[in-house]
């Protein structure tokens, strides 16, 4: 009986375990389904050469291109031998290296004006670029076998992902042996997700069409077809996903939450000293509409850096205390709840002293309950809450534990909802009678398409209109390494403004320990990566030490130290970072607040939610070690106040590199939404149905959720429309079948309790 390849099959069965072990071990590899949806970065068409000239440092790299020369060099008084082969291709040149044994062997093959494929590490050695004994596939070779000399020599050359340990050549051989084995059975174990007259009315190419030409092209017509329907396959099967989700949640019951004529949220906004902004008024009717329907609301409120998400958030939840019920506010970090705590209160007044002496006769209790808090004043809190006596709670981590205990919980509000794994927002979601209103916070924006995916079963409510009486921010590149003055004048500038009577920070990318490995040395999740250490993407573009090694991340604990001894002697300087007890770090925020330091050098828990008016200029240290939302968000902390603020991105990253790149967008604009989208484009989208954000592995291989908007926003509109007549798939069990694949047992529990 005649063997049938699905595409669950392990690659070890399909193609031989050394080979499948390393796509397993090293590229990610694991079945015949993966493989096929590995696809090539980019195709080299025939008679073009690769532009040398632009080659990456330290990356693998495949090159097609042309031998100019080769030359054999003796050394070591003629006991040793060098193959020294440079390609060229006109806009530069490439030097291969080889040595001992495999000298006489390539030297045969390597002769000039033979065109081949070459792969390897790229180095430098003498001021040139070079590949040390690359391995390489010559496409004129006679003595390959006429199928494969035509394939490589065809119109559009593949080129693949690859590794150290697998060349391009080698991922095409093993695709080409998996595609043979479908295409001799009929592609018959391959479903189908799209329904025929889905793909019909957009005159999509059938699935095994798109994997032949997407792996084989002869045109660039080809790739165009096949690139369109993988596209859509990402995008209609990730909808589905989606419109599922939403359907669900909008047949489950809740409790309508309507804010009482002359109750809570009317005393609040009548003490509010300033009007609200359109914007503001827009998004807390769309919330106020919501909060007063018969299921919960799932809604995504994000915004501008200091637009007014806390105060709009602010609102709902006295919307929900105004109809009987309590609203729990979780923050991603001690210091974040801790701000987010004293900001409330100092918004509310009197009103958040409700059932205290000189409360307000319809003020509520507002508490704060974190890990760290002492045993009295925990007990105290969770009476409060158990009782209903506390309206609002707002907290870290600490609300999910078993031991809290709610009245009558009408509504979760979710701050940094990137920081958060989704189990411990469904556990505070559990603790209601019946399923609580849901708002998700994020203060970094986000394009349209990311909602759409990452976000795509919440509707979305964008603030993106600043406060009246916000200053604006100007931002510029220190290059410490080119301009080193630029640097003493940046320390000027902080001195100049804390003589004016205003305020600095200044942020590190680490606390600064001797035995605390370097920023993004080691995995970190939840409040520990908010408080400690940079941003992963922001790797490479610094400058060297002396041994050609990058030096480690600069530290607020040794920073401290320094500018209170030197160039800021005088003025009162003080650290801020995660490792402090919290009752020392709300007690250096409250000195900075109340204007008693001068200079705050801290760690990114500033990043978010810190409000002083006073504080007109920031620093980053090593900014090249952060990302573009982590610069923007630290930027967002000055110009708060009537003066204007003044963002210092100080870096050792050379001037053509990404990481200067990235820093120049950032100093040009301070537009949230345009940042967000350089962000993904540098980062990738990574597995959006996954908590991680980012990774190797992506259940978006072909879809570009920035460059394409149209089809994302069409794969929405029919995934909920086919939803809507059919939510059990019941007539699509192909798609049904696509769905079960990519939800594997964890993301299916992610989206469960999304």
């Amino acid at each position: 009986m005649e063997h049938v390849p699905s595409l669950d099959e392990p690659l070890k069965k399909a193609l031989g375990g050394n080979t499948a072990k390393v796509m397993a071990d090293h590229l990610d590899l694991h079945t015949v389904g993966d493989l096929l949806h590995h696809y090539p970065r980019r195709y080299a068409e025939r008679g073009e050469l690769t532009k040398l000239a632009d080659l990456p440092l330290d990356e693998h790299v495949t090159v097609v291109a042309r031998i100019a020369d080769a030359r054999v060099h003796s050394f070591n008084r003629g006991r040793g031998q060098r193959l020294e082969v440079n390609l060229t291709d006109g806009s530069g040149r490439l030097q291969l290296v080889f040595f001992g044994r495999a000298v006489f062997a390539a030297k045969q093959k390597l002769l000039p004006g033979r065109r081949g494929m070459f792969a390897g590490k790229v180095g430098v050695f003498n001021r040139k670029l070079q590949l040390s004994h690359p391995e390489f596939k010559l496409l004129d070779d006679e003595g390959d076998d006429r199928e494969t000399v035509e394939r490589f020599a065809s119109a559009l050359l593949p080129l693949y992902p690859a590794c150290a340990q697998l060349s391009s050549w080698k991922i095409e051989q093993a695709v080409d042996t998996v595609l043979t084995s479908m295409e001799a059975t009929g592609w018959s174990a391959l479903t189908d997700p799209l329904p025929a007259p889905l793909r019909d009315a957009r005159r999509l190419i059938p699935l095994p069409e798109a994997f032949r030409k997407v792996h084989r092209p002869h045109t660039r017509a080809d790739l165009h077809d096949a690139r369109a329907r993988l596209k859509w396959d990402e995008a209609f099967v990730l909808q589905t996903v989606l419109a599922r989700r939403r359907l669900a949640e909008s047949h489950l019951p809740a409790v309508p939450r309507r804010p009482a004529q002359d109750g809570l949220l009317h005393a609040f906004d009548a003490r509010l000293p300033f009007t609200l902004t359109e914007g503001q008024q827009q998004v807390s009717r769309e919330i106020l509409d919501d909060l007063a329907g018969e299921h919960p609301m799932h809604r995504l409120l994000q915004g501008e850096v200091g637009s007014g998400k806390t105060l709009v958030a602010l609102r709902a939840m006295l919307t929900a205390v105004d109809a009987g019920g309590q609203a729990a506010l979780l923050a991603p970090t001690e210091v974040l709840a801790q701000q987010h705590h004293r900001s409330i209160t100092e918004m509310m007044g009197e009103l958040a002293e409700g059932g205290m002496l000189g409360g307000a006769e319809h003020g509520t209790k507002v508490v704060l309950l974190t890990g760290s808090m002492g045993t009295a004043a925990r007990r105290r809190a969770l009476l409060e809450l158990a009782t209903g006596e506390a309206g609002i709670v707002i907290g870290t981590h600490a609300l999910i534990e078993d031991k809290v205990q709610f009245h009558d919980l009408g509504l979760v509000v979710v701050d940094e909802q990137h920081r958060f794994g989704v189990e411990q927002r469904d556990a505070l979601r559990s603790k209601g009678k019946q399923p609580p209103h849901l708002l998700v916070m994020t203060a970094t924006p986000i394009p349209r398409t990311v909602a759409m995916t990452v976000f795509g079963d919440l509707e979305t409510s964008v603030l993106d209109q600043l406060p009246a009486g916000r200053s604006p921010i100007a931002s510029h590149l220190v290059p410490a390494a080119d301009k080193p003055h630029f640097l003493a004048r940046t320390w000027e500038r902080v001195r100049e403004e804390a003589e004016a009577g205003h305020q600095a920070y200044v942020v590190c990318p680490r606390i600064g320990d001797e035995d605390e490995p370097a920023a993004g040395a080691r995995e970190k999740t939840g409040s520990d990566a908010a408080e400690d250490g940079a941003s992963a993407d922001a790797s490479g573009g610094a400058a060297a030490d002396a041994d050609g090694e990058r030096r480690p991340p600069l530290a607020v604990l040794d920073l401290v130290e320094q500018l209170g001894s030197g160039p800021l002697s005088g003025l009162r300087v003080a650290a801020l970072h995660g490792r402090m007890q919290p009752d020392a770090k709300d007690g250096v925020m409250r000195a900075f607040a109340d204007g008693e330091v001068d200079v705050l050098v801290a760690t990114t828990v500033i990043e978010v939610g810190v409000n002083v008016p006073n504080a007109t200029v920031m620093v980053i240290m090593d900014a090249d070690r952060f990302g573009v939302s982590q610069l923007h968000q630290l930027r967002g902390r000055v110009g708060r106040g009537a003066a204007a603020g003044l963002c210092l991105l100080v870096t050792e990253a050379h001037e053509a590199s990404p990481a200067r790149t990235r820093l120049d967008a950032v100093a040009s604009t301070t537009d949230g939404f345009a940042l967000s989208r350089i962000d993904l484009e540098q980062r990738r989208e990574g597995d959006v149905l996954g908590q991680a954000q980012s990774g190797v592995r992506s259940s978006l291989r072909m879809l570009a959720v920035i460059d394409d908007e149209d089809v994302i926003a069409d794969a929405r509109r029919e995934a909920t429309a086919l939803v809507a007549g059919d939510p059990e798939l019941a007539a699509h069990p192909e798609l049904r079948t696509a769905l079960d694949a990519l939800l594997d047992k964890e993301r299916a529990d992610y989206l469960d309790k999304g």
